[in-house]
C-alpha cells in the first residue's frame, strides 16, 4: 500500500471513530408537546453535571408535539435515544413493538415517571364567565379548548379528568359518560396537541376555558406576559405521571446506552427535581414539592386506576376507533 493510500485509510478511519464518538455523546430526547421549556434547562443542567462527573460534553436534541404522534414517529423509526411522555400507554404502546424494554416501568423509580402533573382550567384574566368546576363547563354560550385524546396524552387525561370527577362526586358511569358528552359539544375544534391547544386559545382567541397540564400556566405567563390567563383549580382532578424510557432500539445502534441512563437517572435529582417545580411540574421529593408549596396548590386528585384500570385499559375502552370517544364526540356537533 502507498503511503498515500495509507495516509487516506488512516484518515478515514480516524473520522469514523471521531463520528462514533460524538454519537455516542449525543442524545435525542424525543418528548411531549409542553415540556420543551422544561426540557431545555434540564438538559443545561444535566450536560454540566456529565461534564463535571466524566469530563466529557453531551448534546441533546429534542423533539417536541402530541405525545401519541410522538410515540408512533418513535415507532415507524425515529431515533430517539429516550422518551419522555405524558402518558404511560405511549411507552407502553413502543414496549409491546419491542423499541423500548418490556420491562421499562421496573428500570427507573416511581414506576419511571420522575414527576407528575393534573389537570385545571385556564380562563381569560377575570374569568368572564365565572368558570369555578366542571360543571361549568357544560353550561350553554361556555366554549372549550382540550386536546384531541386520539393524539396527545394531555387530551386523554382532560377527558378522564372529566370522566373521573363525575364519579369522585358520586356519579354513576352512565351520569359521567352524559356529562362527557356535553362537555365535547362545548368543545369548537379538537387541538392536535398541548401547545396547539394553547396557540388556540391565546393566538386565535377561540374558547372561554382551556384545559390543560398545570405547567401550562408557567410557560403562558413566560411566552405571553403574566396576567393574561388565571388558573382556575377544580374541586377534583387527576393524577397525570410523565413516564420516561430509554429506547433500547436506538441505543443498541448507537453505542449510547450508558448514556441514555444516565440521562434519565439524573432526573430524580434534587437539581432535576428542584427544575421541575420551577416549570410547575410537581416533583416525585417530597422536600421539593414542600418548597414549592406555593406554586402546587393542594388539590383533591385520584388516580387513573381507581376508576379506568389502567391507562392501557382506558385506551381500548375510550380511546381506541369505536370507543366511548368516538361514540360520544361528533366533530361540529350542537
Amino acid at each position: 500500500m502507498t503511503s498515500l493510500k495509507l495516509k487516506t485509510l488512516l484518515a478515514s478511519l480516524a473520522l469514523a471513530a471521531s463520528g462514533l464518538a460524538s454519537a455516542q455523546n449525543t442524545l435525542l430526547n424525543v418528548s411531549y408537546d409542553v415540556a420543551r421549556e422544561f426540557y431545555k434547562d434540564y438538559n443545561a443542567a444535566f450536560a454540566a453535571h456529565y461534564k463535571k462527573t466524566t469530563g466529557q460534553d453531551v448534546k441533546i436534541d429534542q423533539s417536541h408535539a402530541g405525545s401519541s404522534a410522538q410515540a408512533r414517529a418513535v415507532n415507524d423509526g425515529l431515533a430517539a435515544d429516550v422518551v419522555t411522555m405524558n402518558t404511560t400507554t405511549d411507552v407502553q404502546f413502543l414496549a409491546d413493538n419491542g423499541v423500548v424494554a418490556k420491562d421499562w416501568t421496573k428500570k427507573f423509580p416511581h414506576d419511571a415517571s420522575p414527576t407528575t402533573s393534573t389537570m385545571l382550567f385556564l380562563v381569560r384574566n377575570g374569568n368572564p364567565k365565572g368558570i369555578k368546576d366542571w360543571e361549568d363547563l357544560i353550561k350553554p354560550g361556555v366554549q372549550v379548548i382540550v386536546v384531541n385524546p386520539k393524539t396527545g396524552g394531555n387530551g386523554r387525561y382532560a377527558y378522564l379528568a372529566a370522566w373521573g370527577a363525575i364519579r369522585e362526586k358520586g356519579g354513576t358511569e352512565a351520569q359521567a359518560a352524559e356529562f362527557v358528552s356535553k362537555l365535547y359539544k362545548n368543545v369548537p375544534v379538537l387541538a392536535k396537541g398541548g401547545r396547539d391547544a394553547t396557540a388556540t386559545f391565546l393566538q386565535r382567541n377561540q374558547g372561554d376555558v382551556l384545559i390543560t397540564f398545570e405547567s401550562e400556566v408557567v410557560s403562558i405567563d413566560r411566552e405571553f406576559g403574566a396576567g393574561k390567563v388565571d388558573a382556575i383549580y377544580p374541586s377534583v382532578s387527576i393524577v397525570a405521571e410523565n413516564p420516561v424510557a430509554v429506547v433500547e432500539r436506538t441505543v443498541a445502534k448507537k453505542g449510547t446506552a450508558q448514556l441514555a441512563k444516565a440521562y434519565l437517572d439524573y432526573l430524580y435529582s434534587d437539581e432535576a427535581q428542584e427544575i421541575a417545580a420551577k416549570h410547575a411540574i410537581r416533583p416525585r421529593s417530597e422536600a421539593v414539592l414542600k418548597k414549592y408549596a406555593a406554586t402546587f396548590k393542594p388539590l383533591k386528585q385520584f388516580t387513573v386506576a381507581k376508576y379506568f384500570g389502567s391507562l392501557t385499559e382506558a385506551q381500548k375502552v375510550h380511546f381506541n376507533d369505536g370507543g366511548q370517544f368516538d361514540k360520544l364526540y361528533t366533530p361540529g356537533a350542537k
